[in-house]
């Protein structure tokens, strides 16, 4: 696989620039005919990338590399964002909230909490329709969804393997599974630095719009607050163990179709993992009244949208990850903050996961050296290092809307419920604007010297 990125022209990377532009520029150009024919694009982009491939390496390799990145990680991948999405979507936290940037900080700091320990997806879908709720009223309201992306959907999952995928990756290669703890002083720089701006944009929003005269509805009766489905939290509990399990127990293969399929590789792991999940979905959707999800206007366009453009990206980035994988080593990477700024960039457009992989084996086999060290299979890491690969890979997927999974449903949500999400560049005008300055200041801080 190496031996292919070492040769790979990337030239072979264009149909997955396509596929972001197309995600980027099409929704402002066609608007609703992106929404109907959007899976036209992905089939489009995935052949300009397996036609070319198939005559350049072959059928084997090509079939290879198709059949791994759907069964070793888009099926994962989806079921787990399809089992949160469910059973999230079953849990609705009703009562009275009026949407005030006070209300908003402290809504933002319970979903960043529930990040860590319920992933970023399952917070998101919790979080995010309360929220939406709360700001009804208001007509200023995008920096609110903005910011939940950027502390709920990324920043706030770096504290455990649970909250975001690289994590887990480094927890079943050896890495203690309450490490991730010691990010969190960059989590609490980050949140600060975060929500001050936020609470400042809030407030000045809030202003404007108590000015014009808009104001939540009175209720001649107030509704205490209080989570309607709330036994649908044993189901997170059981995704939460699946995934966890699927970092702990050795891969062993399951099936191995020699005569049927040869190049297809399922693990008894990856299996069991898939099971939990849906079961948990399917107990949640069985236990929980319609009404429920009706409250919480529940639809299933957004994890629909993921699950067609994903399957596009996954098979298009393929040749820029045989690149990454077989000259990563040669980056010349020497310090942190070097590891900190091309882990990140490269997780705001590529899977975060497999550039996590990369650039953790990358440091392993480089014999970094700069404090303690941390004992993983195959060797071992500075801690400094494992940090500034760790917190860029979860913090960096802010970036754009294809940076987290969480992303795109927390944005075609809002826009379910009336708000008026930016585009794919106005986004990043966002993030750019926001994000970009606190990174500059986690590298003086944690990675620099």
């Amino acid at each position: 696989m190496e031996m292919i990125g070492e040769t790979l022209p990337m030239t072979f990377c264009i149909p997955f620039v396509g596929m972001l532009l197309c995600i980027a520029v099409c929704p402002l150009v066609f608007g609703k005919l992106w929404d109907q024919k959007k899976h036209y694009a992905v089939i489009f982009w995935s052949l300009a990338f397996l036609i070319p491939f198939y005559f350049y390496a072959g059928a084997k390799v090509t079939g290879k590399q198709l059949l791994d990145v759907i069964f070793g990680d888009y099926i994962t991948f989806i079921v787990l964002l399809f089992g949160l999405f469910c059973v999230a979507g079953n849990i609705c936290v009703k009562g009275d909230m009026a949407g005030s940037p006070k209300l908003n900080v402290l809504l933002l700091v319970i979903g960043a909490v529930l990040s860590s320990w319920i992933g970023t997806t399952g917070a998101s879908m919790v979080m995010i329709r309360p929220i939406i709720r709360a700001n009804n009223w208001r007509r200023r309201k995008v920096q609110i969804v903005v910011f939940f992306i950027f502390l709920v959907s990324n920043i706030g999952g770096c504290l455990t393997p649970v909250g975001d995928p690289p994590l887990l990756m480094g927890f079943s290669r050896g890495v203690d599974f309450f490490w991730s703890m010691h990010l969190l002083p960059i989590l609490l720089l980050n949140a600060v630095l975060l929500l001050g701006l936020f609470f400042f944009l809030d407030s000045k929003a809030y202003k404007q719009d108590i000015a014009e005269g808009l104001k939540p509805v009175q209720k001649t009766e107030k509704e205490k607050v209080h989570i309607e489905g709330g036994h649908n939290i044993v189901f997170l509990v059981m995704i939460v163990g699946a995934v966890i399990l699927s970092g702990v127990l050795p891969k062993k293969v399951a099936f191995f179709g020699e005569e049927i399929a040869p190049m297809i590789e399922l693990t008894w792991v990856g299996l069991l993992e898939v099971g939990i999940i849906l079961v948990a979905a399917l107990l949640s959707f069985v236990t929980t009244k319609k009404a429920v999800r009706e409250a919480n206007n529940f639809t299933w366009d957004a994890i629909e949208e993921v699950a067609v453009l994903f399957i596009g990206i996954f098979i298009t980035m393929i040749p820029a990850l045989l690149i990454l994988k077989a000259k990563g080593a040669s980056l010349g990477l020497k310090h942190p903050w070097q590891f900190f700024w091309i882990t990140g960039a490269l997780s705001s457009f590529l899977d975060n996961t497999p550039t996590y992989l990369v650039f953790f084996t990358t440091a392993v086999a480089s014999s970094l050296k700069g404090g303690k060290m941390i004992v993983v299979l195959g060797g071992k890491i500075p801690q400094i290092f494992l940090m500034a690969i760790s917190s860029a890979a979860v913090f960096m997927g802010a970036n754009t809307y294809i940076g987290n999974a969480p992303n795109f449903m927390v944005r075609s949500i809002a826009e379910e419920n009336g708000v008026r999400m930016p585009s794919f560049f106005g986004y990043m005008l966002w993030s750019l604007s926001c994000l970009i300055p606190v990174f500059m200041i986690d590298m003086l801080v944690f990675f620099l010297f």
